[in-house]
């Protein structure tokens, strides 16, 4: 029975409880006894939160028995990245940093959560201060991909999408500042929500970037994803019912994120397509410059800000850092403040051109990543590979991201390999019934 338990979607194990053939406290017990006894458990988490999640499981199963659940996601066990503040518990965004940083509030997504009746099964390993999408960490761990173990396993929320494929956990909470959510979900073969910022309360989650950080979850279902949405903003979820894929219109972008493609990546995207339109969607491709020149703002966009919130931290002891993740920061220190302003106002001029657009679609669909999870061992020993492959990780993905846009990738059936829906700014609904209609598609 605990390997149904692990291999259940959040949805399923929320409908079993509801129907009293789960009890969460069971189901949190061996999820808990799964990640210790697992050759990658202390791999894929931080730390564990044992005591609290046997007291929420406890609460959630009396809630069960009296008929009074909070949310379809009561009882549910899920892992938080760890850059969620947890009240007495270690938040250390994946750096020696923030080494024995002790916050003493919940962050309020993840209070949220608890308030819907999610289980806090612990923290999850991370890009150090979310700051890659390989999920490389030499300062920590690095969590490896369930595809292929010799690899990375995509980040920054790498040990997120880790718990979820391994099967440590029914759900995962992540953040997405260029790619962090949607690039482990694809590697890793789930479901992955960029949320559009501004939506998902950033209080108590340790910031990189605070104007593109958004929180999102990494899931095995688009029903999950939506689930876990509502429980962390405290909300009703997305109506997925009754969603159609026939006679959606998608634009499938042309500039930038086809350049450089792998085989596997570039086939698993035309299949995706075919399969799309073969259940009725029309697919049209579309150019968009303003693309290309709203990527060519990131490294000011990102690194000014990213340095700007965390100089005085880092050069008080930049020894404590990873070399890359370190000179990544430092590069942000060549900009000007003038620069930074008129960076935002181009990226504001290339939103407005896009929504202008992409305002006759459901949404624009494009490969998730160009690449599959790089070596382990070869980024660590290989400058040149560990500065190209993490340059093309999150390429496709940042479009979402200097757009603000909502995002989602979801599983194409290749290993490694998904394709990103997006949507609207503020546009999760639409976007996730889409998802919903499109998943049955593609699987």
């Amino acid at each position: 029975m605990a390997q149904d338990w692990q291999e259940m979607s959040a949805a399923q194990m929320g409908r079993a409880i509801g129907r009293g053939e789960v009890d969460p406290r069971e189901v949190t017990a061996d999820f808990l006894g799964a990640i210790a006894a697992h050759e990658f458990g202390a791999r894929i988490y931080a730390r564990l939160t044992p005591d609290r999640a046997m007291a929420e499981a406890e609460a959630a199963a009396k809630r069960a028995r009296l008929g009074l659940r909070l949310s379809p996601l009561d009882g549910v066990p899920v892992s938080w990245k760890d850059l969620f503040d947890s009240a007495g518990v270690a938040t250390e965004a994946g750096s020696d940093l923030l080494k024995g940083r002790v916050p003493t509030r919940d962050a309020e997504v993840l209070r949220n959560g608890s308030a819907m009746g999610l289980i806090c099964l612990g923290k999850t390993h991370m890009s150090e201060l979310a700051f890659s999408g390989l999920g490389f960490n030499p300062v920590t761990q690095t969590p490896p991909c369930v595809n292929d173990r010799g690899a990375v396993s995509g980040g920054s929320s790498s040990g997120a999408a880790a718990s979820v494929a391994f099967g440590l956990a029914a759900g995962a909470i992540g953040s997405d500042t260029g790619g962090s959510v949607r690039i482990p979900a694809a590697w890793n073969d789930l479901v992955g929500l960029k949320t559009t910022s501004g939506r998902v309360s950033l209080k108590g989650v340790v910031p990189l970037c605070k104007r593109y950080d958004t929180v999102g979850p990494l899931a095995r279902t688009v029903e999950d994803a939506a689930l876990l949405l509502a429980a962390i903003e405290g909300a009703k979820p997305a109506d997925l019912r009754g969603a159609r894929i026939k006679g959606a219109r998608i634009a499938a972008l042309q500039t930038a994120v086809l350049d450089d493609m792998r085989g596997a990546p570039m086939a698993a995207y035309r299949s995706a397509i075919e399969r799309l339109e073969d259940a009725g969607a029309v697919v049209e491709k579309i150019d968009a410059p303003e693309v290309a020149r709203a990527l060519d703002q990131s490294a000011v966009s990102f690194t000014g800000e990213a340095y700007g919130l965390w100089r005085e931290v880092i050069e008080a002891a930049p020894d404590k850092m990873y070399s890359r993740i370190l000179e990544r920061f430092r590069s942000g220190a060549g900009f000007s403040a003038a620069d930074y302003v008129a960076s935002w106002e181009i990226l504001f001029e290339c939103r407005a051109l896009w929504n202008a657009r992409v305002a006759g679609y459901d949404a624009v669909i494009l490969p998730s990543a160009p690449i599959l999870p790089p070596d382990l061992a070869r980024l660590a020993a290989d400058e040149d590979y560990y500065v190209t492959e993490n340059l093309l990780a999150l390429r496709n993905t940042r479009v979402g991201n200097v757009l603000g846009l909502s995002a989602i990738t979801l599983p194409t059936g290749v290993p490694s390999c998904g394709v990103i829906l997006m949507g609207k700014p503020m546009g999760e609904e639409a976007l996730l019934r889409l998802a919903h209609a499109a998943e049955a598609a593609l699987s």
